[in-house]
């Protein structure tokens, strides 16, 4: 991983056109008819249509793909209060990633107003504009506040991600690391140190999938959250235990199944990992420094399921594999809300996306070809170009069955090849190539069948439909080696060329 310097970042951000984002007409401009279209006396007509039927801006306008980055700067990042406008280029960059990630437009808003009341006042007069709102960077207990009085008072999604990406990722992680484990998560023990907005709305969501409450004990800068605390926030009162026989860190991880951090760097001892039960899963998440090192932790325990926040490692729970397709999702059916049902159909997209066969663009990208389900890979890669599509689908089904969405999705098949092709991943040419193909599938030999890269294509283009494939090697090894990449070859069928030199030894594998 490359060092991040002061002076490169500055220098990112400064040389050429100052910031990271603009804004682009998606129209032609270049004709006195063109402006005439674009604005008087041409735009009036929109202008009315709206007037006459509220929903028509979605028709009309850009408020569909339009999302605002909403902050006050008080907890920016690692930064803590700098401010709105020492904040806007955590903001901007957001806007970047919607942007590449999602196809999503943003403008970034920074407001100067630290009192809750106000800062929703503001948000709840723009909000028109938009057709959806990330509120960013915005410290506890006010965050809290802050999103539950928007989301009542708004017909638009509103998500605070600094809680909800972060929960939404790890939980897919834990539901997966749990698997590997083989624990049930009804019944494993978990400490979270740390009690801010990440860790309260993580915890949440761990509940809703089946962790008990009376299994989880809490953190803060105080120690174990307990029931007896006086002036508890409703926040931390929510997780407060009734147990009197742990009061640190230490005591709360012996014996625990489940560490999740989202506190500061090296808090966590090799020996507290020790003391947890067999097959220990550790979501260090404080960034930049975890807390405890992804070397230190592999070393205390060799049977650990470790993730961290960051990208050199194994296991990055990162919040850009959720929140552009989660808005995507809630965009493209006009949803009024982002409800508790999308967050979940959005946490198990992502876990079963980490048991599917990994594409070839991922594995060149880390420079790995054996990227399969296990200790090392249970959550997808944030450059995993299937998320687009599968999460954001997800996401979409379920505002529709949830009654939230405006503009119901028939043709599934239709919206995920326009995913595709909105980021340009797929084009209309190479789509008639794959339904061409589809319709006439020819017997198509992949040489080299031992080679993983030729597997997982053969595998691939069976699942598709696109042609008959033949895989040439030995059945004994090239049998293995599937079970070890997690494929299934079922009607695959493969030619040892060398067991018989007249005939070949033919497998297929029904």
């Amino acid at each position: 991983m490359v060092k991040v310097t002061k002076e490169a970042a500055l220098a990112y951000h400064r040389d050429g056109r100052p910031g990271k984002i603009e804004v682009k007409p998606t129209k032609p401009y270049h004709t006195q008819t063109d402006l005439s279209l674009a604005y008087s006396p041409g735009v009036a007509f929109p202008c009315l249509e709206i007037q006459a039927e509220a929903n028509d801006v979605y028709k009309y306008t850009d408020k569909g793909n339009l999302v605002a980055v909403i902050s006050n700067g008080t907890a920016v990042l690692g930064l803590g209060d700098i401010g709105a406008m020492s904040g806007k280029p955590v903001m901007e960059g957001k806007g970047l990633l919607f942007k590449i990630y999602g196809g999503i437009d943003v403008f970034d808003i920074e407001v100067a107003e630290k009192d809750p009341e106000k800062f929703c006042e503001a948000v709840e007069k723009i909000a028109p504009t938009f057709g959806g709102i990330n509120l960013e960077d915005i410290k506890a207990p006010e965050c809290f506040y802050i999103e539950e009085r928007l989301k009542k008072t708004l017909d638009i999604p509103v998500m605070h991600d600094d809680q909800h990406g972060t929960a939404i990722i790890s939980a897919a992680g834990l539901l997966n690391a749990l698997e590997v484990a083989g624990k049930d998560i009804s019944k494993v023990k978990i400490v979270v140190n740390g009690a801010g907005a990440a860790a309260i709305s993580c915890t949440k969501l761990y509940v809703a999938l089946g962790a008990k409450k009376e299994n989880i004990v809490m953190l803060d800068s105080k120690g174990v959250i307990t029931t007896d605390r006086e002036k508890l926030t409703p926040q931390k009162a929510l997780f407060a235990t009734t147990r009197t026989d742990v009061h640190t860190l230490e005591e709360a991880m012996k014996g625990a199944d489940v560490f999740l951090g989202l506190s500061k760097g090296n808090v966590l001892s090799q020996d507290m990992v020790r003391s947890m039960a067999d097959k220990p899963i550790v979501f260090a998440l404080a960034n930049p420094v975890p807390e405890i090192s992804y070397e230190d932790a592999i070393a205390s325990r060799p049977d650990v399921l470790m993730s961290t926040g960051r990208s050199d490692y194994p296991n990055q729970i990162n919040n850009v594999i959720g929140f552009p397709y989660i808005f995507r999702g809630a965009l493209d059916v006009h949803a009024k809300a982002i409800n508790e049902e999308m967050k979940l159909a959005a946490v198990k997209a992502i876990a079963d996306l980490a048991k599917q066969p990994v594409p070839d663009v991922v594995n060149e990208v880390y420079h790995v070809t054996d990227l399969t389900f296990g200790p090392k890979y249970f959550i997808p890669k944030p450059v995993d170009p299937r998320l687009i599509t599968e999460v954001s689908a997800a996401v979409a089904k379920a505002a529709i069955e949830s009654g939230v969405a405006r503009t119901p999705i028939t043709d599934w098949d239709n919206y995920k090849q326009n995913l595709l092709q909105l980021l340009g991943q797929e084009t209309a040419f190479t789509r008639k190539l794959h339904d061409t193909a589809r319709l006439h599938p020819q017997k198509v030999v992949f040489a080299e069948g031992g080679h993983a890269t030729m597997m997982k294509a053969a595998v691939q283009a069976k699942q598709e439909g696109i042609c008959i494939p033949i895989l040439l090697g030995n059945p004994d090894r090239l049998n293995r080696l599937a079970a070890r990449l997690k494929l299934d070859l079922s009607g695959v069928e493969i030619i040892d060329m060398r067991a018989d030199q007249e005939q070949g030894r033919r497998a297929t594998f029904a």
